[in-house]
């Protein structure tokens, strides 16, 4: 085929991608148009949505292949970032595999199956686009041959902790959490301040403190997490409410499975 080049190339391209590759070639409008519909025709590109497609390599059904995940949620806005739960996964730190993928963007897209997996977006936090931070913690990574976009271990374990329900249960975080072996401790505590939430300031300086050997946390990184500690006791998560114990010193209500992590007791 005379395009095959670029569909090696291009797992996960937009449709202005291969025009702009045809129009370099000289093809006609009018034929880069008549070109799309025939790769979709033949099976050898599959629709995602309106203007993105994947390439489906020679011999594989087009109705049941299994895209890139990761590749194909990092270009579902141009601004794409994989985040939180599908960042561990990515990394291979997830405890389990999701069938939810999840990217941070300015303006997510409308939600999206494609082949039983579900692409969800999430606004990046505001406090990061007002400051326009919204890539701090942000690494170039690649996948299937694709350059993509994923936040650092330390900002994907901030994001997990701020916005717990994007990433499963309890025990799913903070199992996946603990898979990693090392973070920066410095560049969590300065991702922490930007965001500036008191109750996300907790709940790290929660999770540190219960790892501080393993992560050689030290006093003067959980002094300075336990000034912006809330003034009143807030549950760890505010949409689910679970009832738990008291914490003092982070003001948390910790569900006491979090708390005792019952899941490592052996049966």
């Amino acid at each position: 085929m005379k395009h095959e080049a670029f569909l090696r190339t291009h797992p996960v391209f937009t449709s202005k991608e291969f025009e702009h590759y045809l129009y370099s070639r000289g093809v006609a409008k009018r034929t880069r148009e008549a070109l799309i519909r025939y790769y979709c025709q033949t099976g050898r590109i599959a629709r995602v949505k309106r203007g993105l497609f994947v390439t489906v390599p020679a011999g594989f059904d087009p109705e049941i292949f299994e895209a890139d995940p990761f590749l194909l949620a990092s270009r579902l806005t141009p601004d794409a970032v994989l985040s939180y739960h599908t960042a561990l996964e990515f990394y291979g730190n997830a405890y389990s595999v999701r069938n939810v993928f999840v990217y941070s963007a300015a303006r997510p897209a409308e939600p999206l199956s494609f082949h039983g997996r579900l692409f969800r977006g999430a606004r990046f936090p505001s406090v990061l686009k007002k400051r326009g931070k919204e890539h701090f913690g942000v690494h170039n990574a690649e996948s299937s041959g694709a350059n993509l976009r994923v936040t650092d271990l330390e900002r994907t374990m901030v994001d997990t902790l701020d916005r717990p329900y994007l990433s499963g249960s309890w025990e799913e975080i903070w199992r996946s959490l603990e898979s990693i072996a090392f973070f920066n401790i410095e560049n969590i505590l300065e991702y922490v301040f930007m965001l500036g939430n008191a109750t996300t300031s907790a709940k790290v300086g929660f999770f540190l403190e219960q790892h501080r050997n393993e992560l050689m946390v030290e006093d003067s990184h959980l002094k300075q997490l336990m000034k912006l500690r809330p003034r009143s006791p807030h549950y760890l998560s505010r949409s689910r409410r679970e009832s738990g114990r008291f914490v003092p010193e982070w003001n948390l209500v910790v569900p006491v499975e979090v708390l005792e992590r019952s899941w490592m007791e052996v049966l």
